[in-house]
């Protein structure tokens, strides 16, 4: 216990660059005496330790001081490791350097675990240039400006103070504060054209970002049966995991809760593929759609 409340000492004083016996006594549920004794003992274990009198003063470790290899675990070498690799996955710039060293240094050899590309199948490199640009806006706190295309059509221009890049739901997004909604927002890079690098920086400060929102837009859904012809099975199952039901035909059934903003354009994606059994409305609905739509192919 003792030797652990050492280590916790020496990375509160790394952490928090200072404290006083009373508030390490405090903290670590021990009496100051006692802190005066760990102290002791942490510098006779080599590390640099000194005290300030006075107004701010108190205890402090020499910022020269660096943390020997040996104290991390072989599974802490390992998570660090792999996390910098996630960072690598998203990174334009190289990481290779830094993974090399500090795998060098550990003696580990850090699994590549993890890919990100941003390509699509045509090879179209704009979202990762994109991605890269608004992690920089992010790190350096900077403005940016951009076209925005929503959802219901039309775009506007939009100053936004970006916060952090979101992946959800297949889908990348930007959480900032808009300028022009006088608001936090997200906004989907897809729909985000001509990014422009702003040189104004904001103060960001930890009370200015509320909570984040459980999804990224409220929608009504609307619960769907959906019968789908076998041939259809490969898409079925990527998008609808555990959740399929097959007969003896070979017939796939799903039950889903859908966005009724995309509902259409999504089940209309399937052809003949697919079957809208319930809810009924939907049903007619969807029906009508494809009679005005045979209409207009008539001649």
């Amino acid at each position: 216990m003792e030797q652990g409340r050492l280590f916790k000492i020496v990375y509160h004083l790394l952490d928090k660059g200072r404290a006083t016996a009373p508030e390490l006594a405090e903290k670590f549920e021990v009496s100051v005496r006692t802190i005066y004794r760990d102290l002791d003992a942490i510098s006779a274990a080599g590390i640099p330790i000194y005290t300030v009198q006075g107004k701010g003063g108190g205890i402090f470790i020499l910022p020269e001081f660096v943390l020997e290899k040996s104290l991390l675990t072989p599974q802490e070498k390992e998570q660090i490791l792999m996390a910098l690799r996630g960072l690598a996955a998203v990174e334009n710039s190289r990481t290779d350097e830094l993974l090399t060293k500090l795998g060098g240094l550990f003696r580990v050899q850090g699994a590549n675990w993890i890919e990100v590309d941003f390509s699509d199948w045509h090879k179209n490199t704009a979202g990762a240039e994109l991605f890269d640009e608004l992690k920089r806006a992010v790190f350096s706190c900077r403005r940016v400006s951009f076209s925005y295309f929503a959802g219901e059509g039309g775009g506007t221009v939009r100053t936004v103070e970006p916060v952090k890049l979101i992946f959800k739901s297949k889908d990348w997004y930007l959480y900032g504060f808009c300028l022009l909604r006088n608001d936090y927002r997200f906004f989907k890079l897809t729909r985000i054209k001509n990014l422009t690098l702003l040189p104004e920086t904001f103060l960001r400060r930890k009370a200015d970002v509320p909570e984040l929102k459980p999804t990224i837009q409220q929608e009504r859904l609307i619960s769907v049966r959906l019968k789908f012809s076998p041939a259809a099975a490969f898409r079925v199952y990527d998008e609808f995991t555990d959740t399929v039901e097959k007969d003896a035909q070979g017939s796939l059934y799903v039950t889903v809760n859908m966005p009724e903003r995309t509902l259409y354009s999504y089940i209309l994606s399937y052809g003949d593929a697919v079957e809208i059994l319930e809810p009924d409305e939907l049903r007619r609905s969807v029906k009508e759609k494809l009679t005005r739509m045979a209409e207009k192919y008539k001649t």
